[in-house]
């Protein structure tokens, strides 16, 4: 599921409605850490290719949770570019929730999912969000954010993110304000549950 007022809160509207029923997880959480390289030889990873990320271990997490089995998720830090030691305990709900830009390229996690939702958002909106987000709450410089934005984000977003969204059962334009979808979505849920 692709899953800020965007992709984030739409799942977050999702979660709520859904609140002790509803497991949520995100891809960002599975990044994986590098702790063998420096922060400044982590800071140039292309952290928005689907290899940046642990998806094998969300994968191994999905069965589990889908199994009934309780999963110490991975907690990242975007600060420092790694995985943190402490994990996070995650209890099977009725609901899974999976966010992610990435989730539709890999076809094992695409073919877990129920309902499959992109969140179709225009470039400057995306890019304003991943600013205002990076500089606010990851400590990044405008210039960092911009550099990262040409070289990384636009193209990794044209060769896999913006071609799976053929794979979804439901695109989603403007996000969290979309109320329509949100409600739409909301009672497929509710009929599944």
């Amino acid at each position: 599921m692709e899953l800020v007022l965007g992709k984030s809160t739409l799942a977050d509207n999702i979660k709520k409605e859904f609140a002790d029923n509803i497991t949520m997880l995100s891809h960002d959480y599975y990044y994986k850490s590098h702790s063998d390289l420096s922060f400044d030889e982590r800071k140039k990873l292309n952290f928005d290719h689907p290899d940046a990320f642990d998806t094998d271990l969300l994968i191994e997490h999905l069965h589990k949770l889908k199994n009934g089995e309780t999963i110490y998720r991975p907690n990242y830090s975007f600060v420092d570019h790694l995985r943190e030691e402490q994990t996070f305990e995650v209890i099977p709900k009725k609901v899974i929730l999976v966010d992610g830009i990435l989730i539709f390229e890999n076809k094992q996690l695409r073919d877990m999912m129920d309902i499959k939702i992109f969140v179709d958002t225009d470039a400057d909106i995306r890019f304003i969000r991943r600013l205002t987000r990076d500089v606010s709450d990851r400590g990044r410089t405008i210039d960092s954010v911009i550099e990262q934005y040409i070289t990384t984000v636009k193209p990794m977003h044209e060769q896999f993110v913006e071609p799976s969204k053929k794979y979804a059962d439901i695109i989603v334009p403007e996000g969290g304000y979309n109320h329509v979808a949100l409600n739409m979505i909301i009672e497929k849920i509710r009929s599944i549950i």
